[in-house]
């Protein structure tokens, strides 16, 4: 798929290390969106190893999985996460290669940050490299970002043409279940509002 000419474009295309140099230890989603998420995760069986991508100093989980691994910017947002079994810091926009073995998490969470990468069907793919078989990976995303490292085609969709954006980096990827897109707080909720896209590992297991 050809994405529009400067759709991976953002307003400060400075590298992102120098943006993310200064922990932010503040929460991007208010208390109501931050349950939608913890709820999420349970619904759709977050468990076990999970690997929490552009991750900060709290992990959104209503119940504490096996082992949790995230990947982050900061250092000091990381060491600061106490759900952590493991702190790796990686810049993804950089890199997109997940310094991972396959197959090694049974699902992966992306929280309010989707709109951060510039090369999100690489991403994605890598995703599926280290998920294993049939393990989910669930992206959240609200409506409140840092603008001027949001990607321009965020900035301009609304919310539902952002699930859009999300369910076809999962299509264009490849090896992803039919992808699903949800509104997870109330449509009349006055906090930040909770949407989410999720699919499933559909790589066959390699045989014994």
């Amino acid at each position: 798929m050809a994405w529009p000419p400067g759709f991976f474009d953002r307003l400060d295309p400075a590298p992102d290390r120098h943006f993310y140099a200064q922990p932010r230890l503040v929460t991007h989603i208010d208390d109501h969106a931050i349950a939608a998420v913890g709820a999420l995760y349970d619904e759709l069986g977050v468990r076990g190893e999970v690997l929490d991508l552009m991750a900060s100093w709290t992990s959104h989980f209503a119940h504490r999985v096996a082992r949790l691994t995230v990947l982050g910017m900061n250092a000091l947002e990381l060491d600061a996460n106490l759900a952590a079994a493991e702190r790796v810091v990686h810049d993804l926009n950089a890199d997109p290669v997940l310094p991972f073995a396959d197959d090694r998490f049974d699902a992966a969470v992306c929280c309010v940050s989707v709109d951060y990468l510039t090369a999100p069907v690489e991403v994605f793919r890598e995703v599926g490299r280290v998920v294993r078989p049939g393990g989910p990976f669930v992206c959240t995303f609200s409506n409140r970002m840092f603008p001027t490292k949001a990607i321009a085609g965020w900035l301009v969709a609304t919310d539902e043409e952002r699930g859009a954006i999300v369910r076809r980096y999962f299509e264009v990827a490849g090896g992803w279940s039919e992808p699903s897109f949800r509104r997870c707080t109330p449509r009349q909720h006055r906090g930040d509002p909770l949407f989410a896209v999720w699919a499933y590992n559909a790589k066959v297991s390699a045989p014994a």
